[in-house]
């Protein structure tokens, strides 16, 4: 008999955890579907808790906050954006530094591809203001995509530090990005939708020159 009551607590415990990941599963991808229907702003917990089939209490058994959820679908995004360019730009060689730099602009273009792809969710992560200081897995998730910025950098600039590196690799991003959004939302000063990819391989080239 105690072999079996011992397990027991044990079992109850692992459907219990089964259960609220599957909750949490199905209320990040609700967070993505009306944000890519209808905006960030549209965001409403009741909406979400309908959505998944809890009652709104249920929703803050799930999730913290809101805040806590929206870093959650933010997490999601930027890591299938990593996944994206170590899929994409990760066989290329960067051996000499004409290599690197076109590794540079094959990353600029992938993310380029992924901004259209999933604009919603890549605008709303740029758009997202929490209340609260960010949590260092949250910070950890977006620093993370710097190193595809960063490897070909120290190849094409070596005598570089690492700070020094990390703050080249997020100006060559927000310069990269601020063409890409201000495109995107084809503004007045926008480069043409069609020109982007040849002009953010052109800002990458003359940046490393």
């Amino acid at each position: 008999m105690e072999p079996t009551q011992s397990k027991a607590p044990h079992k109850a415990s692992a459907r219990t955890q089964d259960r609220r990941q599957a909750q949490l599963e199905a209320l990040i991808a609700a967070a993505e579907k009306r944000i890519c229907d209808n905006g960030l702003l549209s965001l409403k917990a009741r909406d979400l808790a309908a959505d998944i089939g809890v009652a709104l209490g249920g929703l803050y058994n799930i999730v913290a906050d809101m805040d806590a959820l929206l870093l959650l679908v933010s997490s999601r995004t930027l890591n299938r954006l990593g996944e994206s360019a170590t899929e994409r730009t990760s066989h290329l060689p960067m051996a000499t530094r004409e290599e690197a730099i076109e590794r540079l602009v094959a990353v600029a273009h992938t993310y380029l591809d992924f901004a259209r792809k999933n604009l919603p969710l890549w605008r709303m992560v740029f758009e997202l203001r929490v209340s609260s200081p960010l949590p260092d897995w949250a910070a950890q998730d977006q620093l993370r995509l710097f190193r595809h910025i960063a490897e070909p950098l120290k190849v094409i600039m070596p005598d570089l530090d690492t700070i020094a590196l990390t703050v080249r690799a997020r100006t060559l991003f927000a310069a990269v990005h601020g063409i890409i959004s201000i495109g995107l939302e084809e503004r007045l000063i926008a480069v043409p939708p069609q020109k982007l990819a040849d002009e953010i391989a052109w800002l990458t080239r003359a940046a490393c020159r």
